[in-house]
């Protein structure tokens, strides 16, 4: 399609994936919506841009790379130095990195791949420093000594969204790392402190013993009377010199263990919010490497979780250990290394978030943004209205170097200045006028940190389009049209791209957010590695055996334990393997599902039935192929698109298809419009599948089947001219409609559709259909007359099935009591032979009936048939007489009569049984019903026998 300078753009960006390996189902989900939503709007005539990217993901490729090189050399990153870490990392990034990509174009996605960025190239990299310095010359990053999410194993601070609260029952015993054996948690230890100057004791209960070493405080309710008299006092700490105020905080819960709270303002976060309430001490008792500090005292270099045995014992001997206690316990635990995280006291760089998150929320109320679906937007507030600052600093050498250089002071005992450049040589010269020197007296140490990668991939909307640089792209292109991404990252990544898109370019990076479900399996869990349901897209399309699937399990990160658990789930969900189900079938798939549910449960067999499904559809074009011929040709298609009814004289059948055809493409175009895409596929499907398929080119295979056009024994050669041309039509249309979600087929078939009309160089630059085309078609009437003639069609069926009538076909009588619904039913067709009315050929052909007889009230009902109910007004008359053995059918029904009496008694008995438990109960019922429901069929069809005996 030609393009003016006022075509209308429509702009998304990636949601970066990891660069750390291959992607899952997840983001599988991600890219079909997206790329359907992106073809979509080009079909539209819309100048697309959809940007690729990969994120470095600094914490997630660091533990991969790590790992690796511990495997191939037996050494650690800090064996290696900075330099020579950072380069296995590059080499891994160049082996590896280009796998995600190449998945992607296997999915289809139609991104612009000569725009491909890496969140750690030159110019995604030079955009974060400027970021940086534009965020802290504007005093919203500055650097502050505060709790942190610290994962001992990494040696770095972790985001929120890295932390995996672990839900525990009491007393669980779970593996940590660098530990041989399990550590038990989910248990509240008592103990006493001593008042001073006084006999009297406070128990205190602690799911962490560890950090009673670094108390400096006990907390009681103010409201609380059992400790009334102790306000004010102090307690003696065993262990440490220290004597620890008792303080009154409505924080406390009297309800939770001893209502007395030990507090740690080093290593808790409610207990750093009491510290800070109160002005007390923070001591740090665990170091970064999970190592108990020097302010531990006697219990000085002990791991943090065998100090626990230690102070246990040591309270024993001084008397003051008084038991342990059950308690369900959520436990936070680093997703990237498994160990437990330890909120630490560390100087990080913080975002004060306030101000950003403030117009991030009015955004919002004000309609400027859409968060689609909107009942997020609660979510949306809850979040920003009650947001911390954000601490961007993490202790990796992978990653964008903070641009902050500390001045090498030579005053001992001086406090750290530190200033921010884009370059060294900058933050020199600020430095200087910052301290009144000259920029050659100063020494510079630059922040050994990196900048969270949440941070880089907030920039990700603009920085992809060239900024900080005014490019042509950010001219035409920004902001992006559309932001799409699962609900999971609303906070983590759109509410950061909303805050730093509008604080640095002035402007919201996007006015409308779509968010999808998360997926999970079959069985409704989410995805895990040891759960073995993570399933890799080319497995889905490309198909893999069982032995694979272990394979791959087994060369995985994951300990032995969980290696054979994984190994068994895949053993139950996939006994024989994943079948190749093509791209296509995996695309529509997942777009059948509602994305605005929180969770979708995702199963192979469903993704299968739409590989049988592309089936169909090339079954439909084979057909159309051999209706055409190889001479057939329609020279003014598609001018003469919606202008079939006037051309030819069309028969009701045909009157009904194509009015299916308008309401496919109008629900498909709303659907999109409202990125309801499940009712998109749903019309696409139901109309290829249910109404094309099965109904429409049965319905005119007798009439195709007449003699050639133009012979002398062709009775009907209008008629087979107007199925060509409205085979035509449909297929077309079908194709274009359903190019979106299946482009692989869709394409091949287009262009094989050359051959009988004109076509646009490639489907995904053909235009999408518009519902003002087909309006024409409508036909609510014909679709009336159609539905009831389907319900005769589908009883009469059912019949053929009851009475094993696979072969044999029997004379059909449809006896209708309503004169206008008779009279629609025998009104003539010009298209067919003057010996048939418009629904005669159509009925008799779906029916599979010898032959077909209307009567109208006054007829007696035919011997020798089985009378059927379709309504109040019509009844269906089966002529069985002579086709089926009764005697034999008699038999086959009374033996299932019985069982299903004997199968009812049996659901009696255990539903009179008390040692039936209330939740069987419900499905019992359901079962019930379900017998009583065919029980009675059956007997329906003994009585319609003994009538023909």
């Amino acid at each position: 399609m030609k393009e003016s300078p006022k075509t209308e753009t429509f702009t998304m960006v990636i949601p970066p994936p990891n660069v750390t390996g291959s992607l899952h189902l997840g983001h599988a989900l991600t890219n079909a919506v997206e790329d359907a939503i992106v073809r979509w709007n080009r079909m539209h005539g819309k100048r697309t841009l959809w940007v690729p990217g990969c994120d470095h993901a600094g914490i997630a490729t660091q533990v991969v790379v790590e790992k690796q090189i511990w495997r191939e050399y037996q050494k650690t990153r800090h064996d290696l130095g900075r330099e020579q870490f950072l380069e296995e990392v590059d080499k891994w990034k160049e082996s590896k990195g280009g796998r995600i990509y190449e998945q992607l174009r296997k999915l289809g996605s139609s991104l612009e791949w000569n725009r491909e960025c890496f969140t750690m190239n030159d110019k995604l990299s030079k955009a974060v420093t400027e970021a940086f310095v534009r965020l802290h010359d504007g005093g919203l990053i500055y650097r502050s000594t505060k709790l942190v999410n610290w994962s001992c194993a990494l040696k770095s601070a972790i985001s929120d969204i890295e932390v995996d609260n672990l839900e525990l029952k009491p007393r669980t015993r779970i593996s940590v790392p660098g530990y041989n054996n399990k550590i038990e948690f989910g248990v509240l230890t008592l103990f006493a402190y001593k008042i001073a100057n006084s006999d009297e004791e406070l128990v205190v209960a602690t799911t962490r013993l560890e950090t009673m070493l670094g108390d400096t405080a006990v907390a009681v309710h103010p409201e609380d009377k059992r400790y009334t008299h102790l306000h004010g006092k102090q307690a003696v700490h065993p262990f440490c010199n220290r004597l620890l105020p008792i303080i009154c905080d409505t924080h406390v819960d009297p309800s939770f263990g001893t209502g007395a709270v030990k507090i740690t303002p080093a290593h808790d976060y409610h207990d750093y919010e009491v510290g800070q309430r109160h002005d007390l001490p923070s001591v740090t008792v665990i170091d970064e490497n999970g190592l108990m500090t020097q302010n531990a005292g006697q219990f000085v270099g002990f791991k943090r979780f065998d100090v626990r045995i230690a102070v246990s014992n040591a309270l024993k001997e001084k008397g003051l250990y008084r038991g342990v206690k059950d308690n369900p316990m959520t436990l936070p635990v680093c997703s990237r290394s498994g160990d437990i995280v330890e909120p630490l006291l560390k100087p990080q760089w913080y975002i004060n978030c306030q101000e950003m998150a403030a117009l991030a929320v009015e955004a919002v109320k004000s309609d400027q943004l859409k968060i689609i679906p909107e009942h997020f937007e609660k979510t949306w507030f809850s979040w920003l209205e009650n947001i911390r600052n954000w601490c961007v600093s993490r202790q990796l050498w992978w990653g964008h170097r903070i641009p902050a250089y500390r001045v090498v002071s030579f005053q001992p005992g001086q406090e750290d200045i530190w200033v921010c450049g884009r370059t060294e040589a900058e933050a020199k010269e600020r430095a200087a006028v910052k301290m009144a020197v000259s920029p050659e007296s100063i020494e510079l140490v630059q922040d050994e940190d990196v900048v969270d990668t949440w941070f880089s991939s907030a920039l990700f909307p603009f920085t992809a389009l060239g900024w900080p640089e005014q490019t042509q792209d950010m001219q035409s292109y920004y902001p992006l049209s559309l932001m799409e991404t699962g609900h999971d990252i609303l906070f983590f990544w759109v509410a950061r791209m909303i805050m730093l898109g509008t604080k640095l370019t002035g402007q919201l990076p996007f006015n409308k957010v779509v968010l999808h479900a998360i997926v999970c399996d079959a069985h409704g869990r989410k995805m895990s590695k040891s759960l073995g349901n993570v399933i890799d897209p080319m497995d889905v399309i490309n198909g893999v055996s069982l032995k694979s699937l272990h394979r791959q399990v087994e060369e995985s990160n994951l300990p032995n334990e969980e290696v054979e658990k994984a190994k068994r789930g895949q053993k139950k969900d996939y006994p024989n393997g994943i079948p190749e189900c093509g791209a296509d079938a995996l695309r529509f798939a997942l777009c059948s599902h509602n994305i605005k549910l929180q969770l979708i449960n995702v199963d192979v067999i469903h993704i299968n039935s739409y590989r049988l499904f592309c089936n169909k559809i090339w079954q439909a074009f084979r057909f159309t192929q051999k209706a055409l011929g190889p001479d057939y040709r329609i020279p003014s298609f598609p001018t003469v698109r919606g202008k079939i009814i006037s051309m030819y004289s069309v028969s009701s059948v045909d009157r009904w298809i194509l009015s299916r055809l308008h309401d496919m493409v109008k629900t498909s175009n709303a659907a999109f419009t409202t990125f309801d895409l499940h009712r998109a596929t749903r019309a696409i499907h139901q109309f290829w599948y249910g109404e094309l398929c099965d109904v429409y080119l049965e319905c005119v295979k007798p009439v195709l089947q007449q003699p050639p056009p133009g012979s002398a024994t062709s009775s009907n050669t209008h008629a087979v001219d107007a199925v060509r041309h409205i085979l035509c039509e449909c297929l077309d249309t079908g194709l274009r409609a359903i190019a979106p979600f299946m482009p692989f087929l869709a394409e091949e078939l287009y262009q094989r559709l050359e051959a009988y009309v004109n076509v646009q160089r490639s489907i995904c630059v053909a235009p999408y259909p518009r519902e003002e085309e087909y309006v024409g078609y409508k036909n609510e009437t014909v679709e009336g007359e159609m539905s009831y003639l389907q319900e005769i069609v589908r009883l009469a069926r059912r019949v053929r099935k009851d009475y094993n009538l696979t072969k044999t076909k029997a004379d059909l009588y449809v006896q209708e009591v309503d004169d206008g619904i008779l009279a629609a039913m025998q009104r003539r067709d010009r298209l067919h032979c003057t010996d048939h009315t418009t629904w005669h050929l159509p009925l008799k052909t779906l029916s599979q009936a010898k032959s077909l007889t209307f009567l109208d009230s006054t007829a007696a009902a035919p011997s020798g048939c089985v009378q059927t109910t379709i309504s109040e007004s019509c009844h269906i008359f089966t002529k069985l007489k002579g086709l089926v053995d009764v005697e034999q059918e008699q038999e086959k029904h009374d033996k299932k009569l019985k069982k299903l009496q004997s199968g009812i008694l049996r659901i009696d008995q255990q539903l009179n049984s008390d040692k039936t438990k209330e939740e069987e109960r419900v499905a019992l019922v359901e079962k019930k019903s379900a017998l009583e429901t065919e029980l009675q069929n059956v007997k329906e069809l003994i009585e319609n026998l003994e009538k023909l005996s």
